[in-house]
């Protein structure tokens, strides 16, 4: 928390993040402070929704509601600075009308910064000046067609959460200066692995690649593993333009059709990429490891190595299922080796919850013509296993490093044990199909939720057990205070191998560095430094949330009339939201379309709607019948209807029962949205 000393008028300053609510009321939300401060609306100033700001208070001043009551003061970081809308152009000025509902005024563009763009135009602007009660002013940075309906909405999503679109030149200068190769002088300070099995496992489509793994037999019977990163920390200068732009972004975003970068391309997808058949810079982790494949030692350091093959998962999975070929031997020891860690990792506390990601398949336009539902099969565990020894182990080894009788300040990635509250509704709300839950100790909250999710393996309950299972859990953020990764069932973990697309390892791979030269330079601002990689991450998961959504929205448009089986994702006192079997788009079932079946109360605790009369339950992970009434692109939503009443529900017959309204109607004829 900010805070400072009276000013001789009896007022305090406050430093945080500034919330709008859709009434136009503001709250800034100070870290350490149990209530938000208030801000009246004319007393925003021209701050945004998720600007940092200052804020000033009385020291004994009125209270909004039950909160103190403050003044914007100042802007210290925008969240957005670019903006997508219509042009208007007028004779000496224009102005940009913006898209976004959070940008409640029009900017000001002058003429010479139209960069060619006329009236009428959907463009972006990023605003270059914003000072007192003046219009922001800005400048056009691209030209956005009618034909490119998807780049523009995606685009907008990264703007909305404060991505920048576009490095800015002098970071793209500093970038293009770094040369092609490697150094003779620096590969003579790095231990030499171009000699050995080096390959990588990817996603087919990845054109990053930030992690390799090799292999080696060693005398006795034991063998080398070796974890080897990308050292992206060699060539961005702490403190540079690079840096701070990194820094800045702190994290790559995923969309379904592009990835907003963290780093420019020069680095991330050339210089830093392990690509197979060059030598490439890496910074390692490299174990030795016995027949059982328990890990007997270890080496942390900077390394040079030489990737010779570049797997897809899928190439990957048909050799440990059995196909021919290249290194099926080496594949499937260190598959059986990934195997025994995952294993070993659950019966020490760790929460096996199982994931799926939903892909979409997407035409020349960016149309989404197909969704496919990818599963984590054990060559993403092979990987994904080989990581977290790699994260684990040098968040271990600076976890035991004291400076001044001190820890060394790091970012640790933690994870806290569940919050109470949460845990004991989800508890009892398990109970009732069975599942029992030893609360006292978080070890033994863990093994209760392994044993839950063993059990309920094809069971009806399976799906809504695991969703509320998942709801019940805290969020992961980066800190330097090393509480430990509860779902993990670490004591000590950090992110080390990601460089390319999170800026935390950046910061690991330089404070591990100093651990390794005895030199460590402890860096002041390191818990704000994490604060701010959270909240990015929390705004690209958002943002890749919301183009999910997108083109789950526009996909649907073309089914609108036609009914899909689905399962009950949420419940609330104003409907259910229900996802499609085939292809999980989710949309809403709305309490006023229920109305002609039933009086509905919505039971919290049940996680259902309850039928006055009828008795009639609509609960979480019910399978139901919904037809498409709508997919609304502005709005990103899907409307449902219900074509069919839960499978296996018997509720109690009265008169004001029809059965008929549970018929799905007659929807033979497929109905498209024009375009």
């Amino acid at each position: 928390m900010t805070k400072k000393k009276k000013d001789g008028k009896g007022r305090l300053t406050y430093k945080g993040v500034l919330e709008i609510t859709r009434a136009g009321r503001g709250f800034v939300i100070v870290d350490g402070m149990d209530k938000d401060i208030g801000i009246r609306p004319e007393k925003l100033g021209n701050a945004l929704h998720g600007d940092e700001v200052r804020v000033e208070v009385p020291e004994h001043g009125r209270k909004f509601g039950a909160r103190l009551e403050g003044v914007i003061t100042e802007v210290i970081r925008r969240k957005q600075t670019e903006f997508s809308g219509r042009l208007q152009v007028k004779q000496h000025f224009a102005f940009l009308v913006p898209d976004s509902d959070k940008m409640p005024v029009d900017i000001y563009v002058p003429l010479p910064l139209l960069n060619d763009a006329k009236d009428g135009d959907h463009v972006m602007v990023r605003i270059t000046e914003w000072t007192g009660n003046k219009n922001p002013v800005g400048e056009v940075i691209s030209i956005m067609t009618q034909d490119a309906a998807n780049d523009v909405a995606m685009k907008s999503i990264l703007a909305e959460n404060g991505f920048p679109l576009h490095f800015p030149d002098d970071v793209l200068e500093e970038a293009a200066r770094y040369p092609e190769g490697v150094d003779s002088k620096e590969v003579k300070k790095r231990r030499d692995m171009r000699s050995t099995l080096t390959f990588t496992i990817d996603p087919v489509d990845a054109k990053d690649f930030d992690d390799a793994i090799s292999y080696k037999l060693l005398k006795g019977g034991n063998f080398e593993l070796g974890v080897h990163i990308a050292d992206v920390s060699h060539y961005i200068e702490q403190g540079s333009a690079l840096d701070k732009e990194a820094y800045l972004r702190a994290t790559s975003v995923y969309l379904p059709d592009r990835v907003l970068p963290m780093l420019p391309e020069r680095l991330s997808n050339e210089l830093c990429s392990l690509r197979p058949n060059e030598d490439k810079y890496t910074f390692s982790a490299i174990f030795e490891v016995n027949k059982q494949g328990k890990v007997k030692d270890y080496w942390l350091g900077r390394t040079i190595i030489r990737s010779v093959r570049r797997y897809t998962y899928e190439e990957a999975q048909e050799i440990i299922e059995g196909a021919e070929g290249d290194h099926k031997d080496v594949i499937l020891l260190l598959n059986e080796m990934a195997q025994n860690l995952r294993k070993a990792r659950f019966k020490k506390g760790a929460i096996n919850f199982s994931s799926q990601e939903v892909r979409f398949k997407l035409d020349e336009k960016g149309k989404p013509i197909g969704i496919t539902v990818k599963e984590s099969k054990e060559a993403h565990q092979l990987i994904e296993e080989c990581m977290l020894l790699a994260n684990r182990t040098v968040a271990e080894y600076v976890s035991g490093i004291m400076v001044k009788e001190k820890p060394v300040p790091f970012p640790y990635r933690v994870h806290d044990a569940p919050d109470e509250s949460k845990l004991s509704l989800f508890t009892a709300f398990a109970a009732k199909f069975g599942y029992k839950f030893h609360i006292d100790t978080p070890e033994g909250i863990a093994a209760s939720f392994n044993e839950m999710l063993r059990l309920v393996q094809g069971k009806p309950e399976q799906h809504v057990l695991e969703s509320l299972g998942i709801r019940t859990m805290s969020k992961a953020v980066y800190t330097t205070d090393n509480i430990g990764h509860y779902g993990l069932g670490f004591q000590d973990y950090c992110h080390f191998t990601s460089p390319i697309r999170r800026y935390p390892d950046v910061m690991v791979h330089r404070v591990l560095q100093e651990c390794l030269d005895k030199n460590i330079k402890p860096v002041k601002h390191m818990e704000a430094q994490c604060r701010h990689c959270s909240d990015q991450e929390r705004r690209a998961m958002e943002s890749e949330r919301a183009a999910n959504k997108y083109k789950q929205v526009e996909y649907m448009q073309d089914y609108v009339g036609e009914e899909f089986e689905a399962v009950i994702s949420g419940v609330s006192s104003f409907g259910f939201w229900a996802e499609t079997v085939a292809h999980k788009c989710e949309g809403m079932v709305s309490l006023t379309d229920l109305r002609d079946i039933d009086d509905f109360e919505w039971q919290e605790g049940e996680y259902a709607l309850v039928g006055h009369h009828t008795g009639l339950r609509f609960a979480m992970g019910d399978n139901v019948k919904v037809r498409v009434v709508s997919a609304n692109l502005e709005k990103r939503q899907i409307d449902y209807a219900l074509a069919a009443a839960p499978q296996g529900s018997r509720p109690q017959r009265t008169r004001s029962m029809h059965p008929a309204k549970y018929k799905p109607q007659n929807t033979k004829t497929k109905t498209k949205r024009k375009r």
